[in-house]
């Protein structure tokens, strides 16, 4: 069973040991549309595999014409690029009432990098998917222990998703190959999907006739509220938007301080299941809601700017944002709690003090 802890409990040095590893996106790099590659969220599970490019392969096993591929190999294949936003389906955790010991994450693991590498499809249809195949296995080259037995770090994909046109084998992350905590030389993107997803230091791919039953399949990244029960497995992002901190913070517990007057508030929204079709701003505690300005989405799977025109009086506020996407789903005031501290996506609440 998980060790758990409340809310207000002290971070242990169990979970700063996570924190110290990995790091969300500043909020206030929404403004950018392009997250910067050390400013993006990073969530490693195991330790950074230090992989030689030019000694590296990717094995295609199980197939009906195996293949070993390397990275120039993968670089001759068509190149796409596509903006993509990623999310951690644990972001937010730590906002429940109860959190499992893991990484303690509050709001920023997102970002939205340029990715670019080679369509997943085509090289699946060369290598050919067996007759009864109905998962497609990916191994990353990182390894840790989770209870009590060693494994890399596998997810699978049902064989329609890994089919689809903008699944990609990235290499190159903004315009520059993969960083070494980013997955280098290759990592999966699957666009719309939560980041468990996006297997990093890939080095496997395999065809599977049952659904994959590994740690992280079977037994992590599952929504469930008992120990008991097999949970549903997490999949697409759910809609969601956070707002910029206006104004200034203090230091060091970071509450805002905004002048009297004029304020332009802004974000991002995004969704795995759509584009979003609204953006709604409180800036009275949630009483009243107004629609914000929702700018074009730039890509299918990558957020959209939001901006709106706050007039703000001196005194204490508290201000919040909730998106609805193209399938009318629509941020809910909280998140049903479960034991994985997962798919946190509750309309965001921000407290201002407005001085004269």
């Amino acid at each position: 069973m998980q060790q758990r802890r409340r809310r207000d409990d002290g971070i242990g040095l169990d979970e700063l040991a996570q924190a110290a590893r990995n790091h969300g996106m500043p909020l206030e790099a929404m403004r950018a549309a392009v997250t910067p590659a050390g400013m993006h969220y990073l969530l490693i599970h195991y330790d950074v595999p230090f992989v030689d490019p030019a000694a590296w392969t990717l094995e295609l096993a199980g197939f009906r014409q195996p293949m070993r591929l390397s990275l120039d190999d993968l670089r001759a294949r068509p190149v796409v690029t596509a903006p993509v936003t990623l999310e951690c389906a644990g972001n937010g955790r730590v906002m429940f009432e109860t959190r499992p010991l893991s990484q303690p994450w509050l709001l920023e693991a997102v970002g939205t990098a340029e990715w670019t590498g080679t369509p997943l499809a085509p090289l699946l249809q060369e290598a050919g998917v067996p007759d009864g195949t109905v998962e497609i296995v990916f191994t990353g080259l990182d390894r840790g222990v989770e209870a009590g037995n060693e494994a890399p770090f596998e997810r699978s994909l049902p064989l329609d998703e890994a089919m689809r046109d903008d699944v990609l084998l990235v290499y190159a992350m903004n315009g520059q190959p993969l960083l070494p905590q980013h997955g280098a030389p290759l990592r999966l993107v699957v666009p719309g999907w939560y980041g468990m997803t996006h297997v990093k230091w890939l080095g496997g791919i395999a065809p599977a006739a049952q659904p994959f039953e590994g740690y992280q399949q079977a037994v992590a990244y599952r929504l469930r509220t008992t120990e008991d029960e097999p949970g549903e497995p997490l999949g697409r992002i759910r809609v969601r938007s956070l707002m910029v901190p206006p104004g200034i913070p203090s230091f060091p517990e970071r509450t805002r301080v905004v002048g009297a007057g004029p304020v332009t508030l802004e974000g991002r929204a995004w969704s795995g299941s759509g584009a979003i079709e609204r953006v709604e701003v409180s800036v009275d505690g949630s009483r009243t809601w107004a629609d914000a300005h929702l700018e074009p989405a730039p890509a299918p799977y990558a957020w959209q700017r939001w901006t709106f025109e706050w007039t703000a009086s001196q005194g204490e506020h508290e201000l919040a944002c909730r998106a609805t996407d193209a399938t009318g789903a629509t941020q809910p005031m909280e998140a049903e709690p479960n034991l994985g501290g997962y798919a946190n996506n509750a309309v965001h609440r921000l407290a201002v003090t407005v001085t004269a």
